[in-house]
């Protein structure tokens, strides 16, 4: 996966939409915000080329081209249903860490297409916010499910799951609930921290603070063609 983001950071165009100019979403969400209603289509193209990224970086590695011939259907059934245990054969580092990043961008994707949610930030008392993010981790859901086993997914492309216990639970759950855990975390560390320190600091002190401090969401930017440090509701 950080084959699959680092080619995005370097594909990512020199002139992205600057920051300097105040976005159309610069204000909180408002009734005509919510009637715009969910932005399928962006959501859809941003997780796909997402995707597309993160099996690309897979094609470089030779145990995942070993396993491309074969007959098609029955090796992909064969690893999708594979699925027996709660460990697979990757590192602590991969399934405790890697995951829940992963988690973490795509449900940013859910929250940046999504009207209602995108100009939230981090309030434990808030309901709206509440239900933003929990949208946010049922679209990572279906994401990692999708990335796991579905019809373009490890077990189709190389399949993974074919040898035990290549394929197991751990990232199924981990994606989803460490990504909701980590966005709850950039949420919190942007509103209560990052929010305070940039003012008065430079803008590219201050994209700095936004990039290291929300990993997450900066990868999420990238992936709708905006800067790293990019927010919809602090432009710079």
């Amino acid at each position: 996966m950080l084959k699959a983001l680092l080619f995005l950071a370097l594909i990512h165009p020199v002139f992205a939409q600057s920051e300097d100019q105040p976005p159309a979403e610069s204000t909180p969400s408002t009734p005509s915000d919510a009637a715009e209603g969910f932005q399928w289509k962006p959501a859809l193209l941003e997780s796909g080329f997402f995707l597309v990224l993160q099996h690309s970086s897979r094609m470089v590695q030779a145990k995942t081209r070993r396993e491309l011939g074969g007959p098609f259907w029955s090796d992909y059934f064969e690893s999708a249903s594979n699925i027996h245990t709660w460990n697979d054969s990757n590192s602590i580092l991969t399934n405790y860490f890697g995951h829940p990043w992963m988690g973490a961008m795509t449900g940013y994707i859910q929250v940046f297409n999504d009207p209602r949610g995108r100009n939230l930030e981090f309030d434990a008392s808030s309901g709206q916010y509440w239900k933003s993010r929990l949208k946010a981790m049922a679209w990572t859901a279906a994401y990692s499910v999708q990335y796991e086993i579905g019809p373009v997914s490890e077990a189709s492309i190389g399949n993974v799951g074919k040898k035990s216990p290549t394929m197991a639970t751990v990232d199924l759950v981990m994606t989803p609930v460490g990504g909701f855990t980590w966005m709850l975390i950039e949420d919190y560390v942007d509103h209560r921290f990052i929010s305070r320190w940039e003012q008065g600091t430079s803008v590219n002190k201050a994209r700095f603070l936004r990039v290291a401090l929300n990993p997450g969401r900066s990868i999420a930017n990238l992936l709708r063609w905006k800067r790293p440090s990019y927010r919809d509701n602090r432009p710079l």
